[in-house]
């Protein structure tokens, strides 16, 4: 099994958790604009949805996982994806995981993601983000990470290099 290292998702974890800490610009019963909402649910939906899953496998949703989803989203969408839009998704991954359970939500969202490696990957780095908010990666995030790069066909070692990655000092 690969292994998940903290100190590797430190520094990654850090920056989505201030990116997410800001206030919302929404009012919680502001009308989202519905071709907008669209657009964002098909462009980040299943990007969510693998995220969600991840909080929610160790069956506890923390704020401080929120404050990661909701900054890797404000992050991939230079901030299109409001609070708003991602609370939505979150509540519909929620009722997809109650109706389809989360082997078949995980399926699905493979199969969303597998067609575009790059977003793919992302989501492998994100969702290794998310398991590290809260500075412990239960064994239940572990066992799902692996399924998410299995399923996405992302080999250990490609996984492993995606997340030492991220401890490289940027070049100028």
């Amino acid at each position: 099994m690969f292994p998940l290292h903290k100190r590797r998702l430190e520094s990654l974890r850090d920056e989505l958790q201030k990116r997410g800490d800001r206030p919302s610009l929404n009012l919680p019963s502001a009308n989202l604009d519905l071709v907008e909402a669209m657009s964002v649910v098909e462009e980040y939906g299943p990007l969510c949805e693998a995220m969600y899953l991840m909080m929610a496998a160790d069956r506890k949703v923390l704020n401080v996982e929120r404050m990661v989803l909701r900054g890797a989203l404000d992050v991939l969408s230079n901030g299109r994806v409001r609070t708003a839009h991602m609370e939505s998704m979150i509540d519909a991954s929620s009722k997809r995981v109650a109706e389809l359970g989360e082997a078949g939500c995980l399926a699905e969202c493979i199969d969303a993601l597998k067609v575009d490696p790059i977003r793919a990957e992302i989501t492998v780095v994100l969702a290794a983000a998310v398991a590290a908010a809260d500075n412990h990666i239960s064994p239940e995030e572990r066992a799902l990470y692996q399924k998410l790069i299995e399923g996405l066909e992302i080999s250990d070692e490609r996984a492993d290099s995606l997340l030492s990655d991220l401890l490289k000092p940027a070049s100028d």
